[in-house]
């Protein structure tokens, strides 16, 4: 701690960061993997455990408030990364900036909380519910910002740095939230004070750190800035309607349901979600890697190959919490909340199993990305999010909390099976568009050409 502030204070008196020489190394795997693992694990650890305080020390009624004004939050990160991540990090040639990078983060952010101070208005939420939003809107707005700068350093192959920073903010986020609430009982009180515990940990650490220990970008422009919002788009769309679809059965209920419906389903959702989580620990460090194994023409088998892999470790990872939920967990879960969960154990393998499906989802997506086909997932989720609109509301109107929860599986299925099936097609095209000889372009088949081709491809892959 000394040192590093030696260092910040040494920017300050020079009045430059990048006057500051790099200390820590690239390409250190083993810690990369280390610290990104702490820093996600901690990081989606926030959530559900300040649901278990807020529910053990205000109540089941103000956990379903809090509940539902993270999942809008988290809605809201979504413009605020605006896609920008799994682009920026694959980006190996530097066509922009990392300059361009942070203006379109900045603008981004900001944007975020102009909406998220708007939703709260047409939603006509009350004194004590529109704070503990704006609260918790501030505190992942400073996550979205600070992501653009540990984004940096992975793409300067020193993700075990974002990994510390990531891990800092959520730690600081969880104690100064917990304290606060314990000595104050007040939740808008401590929801203030869990954002400014981020804002402090983003200048105190992310951004100088992001400065020292990665090149001095060179200069933007707004050219280039309005290019890359037009390029991260698609992904800003297909990531906001999939963070609708995936929160669509929430929104439905906060409608019908009371608030401690919030608590359950999310209750419910956060061992799922650790599926997500942990295929993200394993291949979030290989983006960088897989993006220079699809950029050469003789390694495209491998990367098939780890794509088959990682969808493999996904099933047995959903199989592994099945079984762990089934022997212990939800008796742990009962514990932490003062709330009998095994009368919703046939739930609870429910949300697994669409957990699974969402953590296949998020890979795909990422997979597609790398391969620059961004657009063409954009009108999978429309698609998705049309099946969203009816069928959860359908189900919760007509059975409550398991409508909710059987509802999310439905349309998670649908995605998936839309998602693969657009990568087969993806792949399909690039390997046959390598088969021409250089310089010549793909014939232009007949619809029915193009019917028979789909079938024979069916036949060949036993589909």
């Amino acid at each position: 701690m000394n040192a590093w502030f030696s260092r910040l204070a040494g920017a300050a008196s020079e009045g430059s960061f990048s006057s500051q020489e790099a200390m820590y190394a690239s390409h250190r795997t083993s810690r990369d993997y280390v610290w990104n693992t702490l820093g996600i694990t901690i990081w989606g650890m926030v959530f559900p455990i300040l649901t278990v305080v807020v529910t053990q020390l205000s109540g089941v009624e103000q956990a379903g408030m809090f509940s539902m004004a993270f999942v809008v939050g988290t809605l809201l990160m979504i413009v605020a990364n605006y896609g920008v991540r799994t682009y920026q990090v694959s980006d190996l040639e530097e066509e922009h900036s990392f300059s361009d990078y942070q203006v379109n983060r900045w603008v981004t952010c900001v944007a975020m909380v102009l909406i998220g101070l708007l939703y709260c208005l047409i939603r006509g939420y009350a004194d004590e519910m529109f704070t503990i939003s704006l609260g918790v809107y501030f505190y992942k707005m400073i996550d979205g910002l600070a992501d653009v700068y540990e984004g940096r350093l992975q793409q300067k192959d020193k993700l075990y740095l974002a990994g510390v920073s990531q891990a800092l903010r959520s730690v600081a986020a969880i104690v100064v939230f917990s304290l606060c609430l314990l000595i104050t009982r007040n939740l808008t009180v401590s929801c203030i004070a869990m954002g400014i515990a981020a804002l402090a940990t983003f200048i105190i650490l992310t951004l100088p750190l992001a400065l020292f220990e990665t090149p001095k970008s060179r200069k933007g422009s707004f050219a280039s800035v309005g290019v890359l919002f037009k390029q991260c788009f698609p992904l800003f769309v297909a990531l906001f309607m999939y963070a609708l679809i995936d929160n669509m059965p929430k929104f439905v209920m906060e409608g019908v349901l009371s608030y401690d419906n919030q608590l359950y389903f999310n209750a419910l959702y956060f061992p799922a979600q650790s599926i997500l989580l942990a295929t993200g620990l394993i291949y979030k460090p290989l983006l960088v890697r897989l993006a220079g194994l699809w950029a050469d023409p003789l390694k495209r088998r491998r990367f098939d190959l780890v794509v088959v892999i990682i969808l493999v470790v996904i099933v047995v990872l959903s199989a592994a919490m099945v079984f762990v939920m089934g022997w212990f967990g939800l008796s742990a879960m009962s514990f932490l909340y003062g709330i009998d969960f095994d009368s919703l154990r046939g739930l609870c393998y429910i949300m697994l199993v669409a957990g699974g499906i969402t953590a296949a989802i998020d890979f795909l997506y990422q997979v597609i990305t790398v391969l620059r086909q961004q657009k063409s997932v954009v009108k999978l989720y429309a698609i998705t999010f049309g099946f969203s609109l009816f069928v959860p509301i359908l189900l919760v109107n007509f059975t409550g909390l398991p409508g909710a929860v059987i509802g999310y599986l439905i349309i998670m299925c649908i995605l998936l099976v839309l998602l693969v099936w657009e990568y087969l097609r993806i792949r399909f095209t690039v390997a046959r568009d390598a088969a021409l000889p250089e310089g010549e372009a793909p014939p232009r088949r007949r619809p029915s050409e193009l019917r028979a081709e789909r079938e024979r491809i069916k036949r060949h892959r036993g589909l």
